[in-house]
């Protein structure tokens, strides 16, 4: 029958939620991710719900003009996640591929970060009901055994599907790539390994094993 190609127009985009704490290198990391799935041909849109930084909003613009992307954003101080809600609706109405959500790493207000980002959570199954499809954690390879804690805080309250570790040039040791992997069964997707926007790069065990070792 034909009914199926209205169906077909109104294809899901894959919805991925970006989280982690201020400092972590959230921000770029989405743009690099953007960036990468403009590269592969894919439709992409940001929802810029950490509505609580002006300078991460502001950021997350120049990145998404780099990476030829659409970007959803509201007043400061707007309920991020209205702003996440409007971005999936949007990616939806444009025919995107892939949206990313980028979240508070802080809050100012009395609700802890963690409701706060329970609420997009919510926000996103009501547009797309399996909506996040991905939970991507950024974690700064610097920080060492703090990482690990983080790890294990996001992924109690809205379960982590991936991790990107950034800061991983210079100095920074590998060993808290092992200590994760070896603590949690959530596979490290990325690696970041400076600031530019190919710097970011899907993370290869055999490859990272030989640089460690």
């Amino acid at each position: 029958t034909q009914t199926a190609a209205p169906e077909k127009a109104t294809a899901k985009p894959h919805v991925v939620m970006i989280v982690g704490i201020n400092g972590v290198g959230k921000t770029t990391t989405i743009g690099k991710l953007a960036a990468k799935s403009s590269d592969e041909g894919k439709k992409v849109l940001i929802a810029a719900a950490d509505t609580f930084r002006a300078a991460a909003i502001e950021q997350l613009v120049i990145w998404a003009e780099k990476a030829g992307a659409d970007i959803v954003r509201h007043r400061d101080n707007a309920d991020p996640a209205a702003v996440a809600y409007d971005g999936v609706e949007a990616a939806v109405a444009r025919g995107k591929d892939i949206v990313f959500v980028d979240t508070a790493g802080r809050l100012h207000t009395k609700i802890s970060l963690m409701e706060e980002l329970k609420k997009i959570r919510r926000a996103l199954s009501k547009k797309i009901p399996d909506a996040p499809h991905e939970v991507l954690l950024v974690l700064d390879a610097t920080t060492g055994q703090n990482a690990l804690s983080q790890v294990r805080l996001f992924n109690n309250a809205i379960g982590v599907t991936g991790i990107a570790l950034t800061k991983l040039d210079g100095t920074a040791k590998g060993g808290i790539v092992v200590s994760i992997c070896s603590t949690f069964d959530i596979p490290l997707k990325y690696i970041g390994v400076g600031e530019q926007l190919e710097d970011l790069h899907d993370f290869d065990p055999a490859l990272f094993a030989d640089a460690l070792f």
